[in-house]
C-alpha cells in the first residue's frame, strides 16, 4: 500500500515537471518579436552616476575650501608674508656694497703699510743725513784750503735737504696716517660684518641700503685716502673727537614685542648713569691727553726744521771770523735735531694723538648710542635691552655685575656730591 502511494506521488511530480518544461519550452518558441526602432531606453544608473558625481565635487569644494581657510590661518600666525620677502634689487645692493667695503679694507691696509714704510724710511734717512752734516762741518772747522770749502759746502748742501724733507715728513705725520689707516681697516671690517649679518639674519629694505651707503662715505669722509686736498689737519686748533658715523638720527630696529622689550626703570638709570661717566671721566680724559701730545708734536714738529736751518747757516760761515762759534752751531744744532726728529717720528707722537682722537671718538659714538635708545619712547623701536646692556659691558671690557657696580658708584657719588674717581672704561 506505502509502495503503491510513493509510485503515485513520483509520477505525479514528474508529470507536473515535464508539462512545465514543455510549457517554457512553447512560451520562447512563440514569444513575439521586438522592435527596437521605437523604444527609448532610460538607465537609472546615469542619473545615480551624476548625483554621486555632483555629491563629490561638492564634497571636494567643500574639503578644499576648509583646508584652504586653515593653510591662511598656517600662514598668517607661523610664517612670513610676501610683504616681507626681500627684493632682489635690494640684496644685490648690499652685495655690491659689501664688494666695496672689502675692497676699501685693502686698500687702506696696503696704504697702511706703505705709510709705516714711509716712516721707517724717511726717519732712518734724515737721521742718516744730519748726523753726516754734522760730521763734516765738525771736520771743516779743521781744514784750511780747498778740503774746507768742499766740506763746508756739502755739509750746507745736506743740511738744507734735511731741513725740507723735515718740513714735509712733519706736515704729513706718516706715523699718524698709518694709525688712520688702521683704524679705517678696523671699522670697515665691522661694516662688512654688519651687512652680512643683515644679508643673514634679516629682511634687508631699501633703508638698510641707504644706511650702508651713508656708513661707507662717513667713513670715507673720516679717514680719506689721498693726501693732497683730502688729508686730515695734523695740528687742528682744537681736539675733537674723531666721528666715523652719519651725523643723522640713529634707526633703530623694530624688535617685534610691544611689551618691555627687556628694559626696565632701572636699566635705564643704569645707562643714564654710564652716560655720565663717560662725559665726565673718559671723553674728557681722553680730550685732555690729546691736547697734550697735540702740544708736544707742535714743538717737536717746529723745533726739528729749524735747528737743521741753523746748523745749515752754521756750516755756512765755517772758516769766517766767526769760525769757531758757526762750527760749533753747525755741529750741536745737527745733533739735537737727530735727536728730536728721533723723539717725534721714533716715537710715533703723531700716531698717540690720533689714537687718542680715535678713543674719544668710540665714547662719543657709545654716548650717542645710549643716548638715541633712551629717547625713544616706544620701548618696541629699541634695541632689546639685554643685548644693549651686554653689548655696552663688552665695549667697555666690563662685566654686567661691574657695569650695574660702576653706575650704583656713580649715583651715590652725585648724590653725595663727590666726583667719581672710576672711569667707565677698563679697556683703554
Amino acid at each position: 500500500m506505502a509502495s503503491l502511494q510513493s509510485s503515485s506521488v513520483t509520477g505525479s511530480v514528474a508529470y507536473s515537471s515535464s508539462r512545465c518544461r514543455r510549457g517554457m519550452i512553447r512560451a520562447t518558441i512563440n514569444m513575439p518579436k521586438l522592435r527596437t526602432s521605437g523604444i527609448s531606453l532610460k538607465l537609472p544608473t546615469r542619473d545615480l552616476v551624476q548625483e554621486v558625481l555632483d555629491m563629490g565635487v561638492g564634497l571636494t569644494a567643500a574639503t578644499t575650501g576648509h583646508v584652504e581657510k586653515k593653510y591662511e590661518s598656517i600662514t598668517d600666525t607661523t610664517f612670513p608674508s610676501v610683504s616681507n620677502v626681500s627684493d632682489p634689487m635690494v640684496i644685490a645692493k648690499l652685495h655690491a656694497i659689501m664688494e666695496a667695503v672689502a675692497d676699501r679694507v685693502e686698500m687702506h691696509k696696503n696704504i697702511g703699510e706703505q705709510r709705516d714704510n714711509w716712516n721707517h724710511l724717511l726717519l732712518t734717512s734724515i737721521n742718516a743725513i744730519t748726523l753726516t752734516a754734522a760730521t763734516m762741518a765738525g771736520i771743516a772747522a779743521t781744514s784750511v784750503g780747498g778740503p774746507l770749502v768742499a766740506l763746508k759746502l756739502s755739509s750746507t748742501l745736506m743740511y738744507l735737504a734735511a731741513t725740507g724733507m723735515l718740513v714735509v715728513m712733519n706736515k704729513i705725520q706718516p706715523s699718524q696716517l698709518v694709525e688712520e689707516q688702521r683704524n679705517a681697516v678696523r671699522l670697515f671690517k665691522q661694516l662688512h660684518g654688519q651687512i652680512q649679518r643683515t644679508l643673514s639674519c634679516g629682511t634687508p629694505t631699501s633703508t638698510d641700503v641707504e644706511e650702508a651707503m651713508e656708513k661707507v662715505l662717513a667713513l670715507d669722509k673720516a679717514y680719506p685716502l689721498p693726501l693732497l686736498g683730502a688729508m686730515l689737519d695734523k695740528f687742528p686748533k682744537t681736539v675733537e673727537p674723531a666721528v666715523w658715523w652719519p651725523q643723522n638720527k640713529q634707526r633703530q630696529r623694530h624688535s617685534g614685542r610691544t611689551d618691555g622689550n627687556g628694559w626696565s626703570m632701572e636699566l635705564e638709570e643704569e645707562m643714564r648713569e654710564v652716560v655720565g661717566v663717560l662725559k665726565r671721566k673718559d671723553t674728557e680724559d681722553y680730550l685732555r691727553l690729546g691736547k697734550i701730545a697735540l702740544k708736544v708734536n707742535k714743538i717737536l714738529a717746529i723745533s726739528g726744521p729749524l735747528l737743521t736751518g741753523l746748523a745749515a747757516c752754521g756750516t755756512a760761515f765755517v772758516g769766517s771770523s766767526h769760525g769757531p762759534w758757526a762750527a760749533t752751531l753747525g755741529v750741536v744744532a745737527g745733533a739735537m735735531a737727530s735727536v728730536v726728529n728721533t723723539m717725534e717720528h721714533g716715537g710715533q707722537v703723531g700716531m698717540v694723538f690720533e689714537m687718542y682722537r680715535s678713543t674719544a671718538g668710540f665714547f662719543r659714538l657709545m654716548e650717542e648710542t645710549i643716548e638715541s635708545n633712551l629717547s625713544e619712547r616706544d620701548v618696541g623701536r629699541r634695541e632689546n635691552g639685554e643685548l644693549f646692556e651686554m653689548k655696552v659691558a663688552l665695549q667697555l671690557g666690563r662685566s654686567l655685575s661691574g657695569l650695574k657696580d660702576l653706575a650704583a658708584s656713580s649715583y651715590s657719588s652725585s648724590k653725595n656730591g663727590d666726583a667719581i674717581e672710576e672711569f667707565a672704561s677698563k679697556l683703554f
